[in-house]
């Protein structure tokens, strides 16, 4: 006998020699099993709903009279959103509609002010404590509209 045929007779009920477990025994009226099982094994056929009818066919309701309806589909198109640095950026321009590359302009932000009072703590009394409000890489930046200057995004350092 191969290990197949061994197998075949343990699963098919019909084949001789079956070897399979029974469903536990289950009384409705206590809802007690008799065995360490949970719940009573399903019993092939309809479900309990459906008293023997045919599922309808997918995208009909039942009762429904005309077939299926007509779905309309709506595409939603979500850009992603725009993220400013410290280098221009090429956009459409919310002000005027045209496609732009942002002209930048620097301004003393946070990270500014405490380079600057951080050197003077240090000991850059006579005036090098005014060094990072030359630097660029320690300024925010603003981003405009090089067609209609309207300011379009801002980038703080902090």
């Amino acid at each position: 006998m191969s290990r197949q045929q061994g197998w075949s007779r343990k699963m098919d009920p019909s084949a001789p020699g079956f070897q399979g477990a029974q469903p536990p025994p289950y009384t409705e009226t206590t809802g007690i099993h008799s065995a360490p099982y949970p719940q009573p094994y399903p019993v092939p056929g309809p479900g309990p709903n459906m008293k023997g009818q045919q599922a309808p066919p997918y995208g009909m309701q039942p009762g429904v009279i005309g077939g299926p309806q007509p779905v309309t589909v709506q595409t939603v198109y979500v850009q992603a959103p725009l993220v400013f640095h410290d280098r221009p950026v090429q956009m459409n321009c919310p002000a005027c509609q045209k496609t732009i590359l942002t002209r930048l302009s620097y301004t003393s932000g946070a990270l500014t002010w405490l380079a600057c009072g951080g050197l003077f703590l240090v000991g850059c009394v006579a005036g090098c404590c005014l060094i990072p409000f030359c630097v660029d890489s320690l300024q925010d930046v603003d981003h405009y509209c090089p067609s209609c200057n309207a300011l379009v995004g801002t980038y703080r350092r902090l």
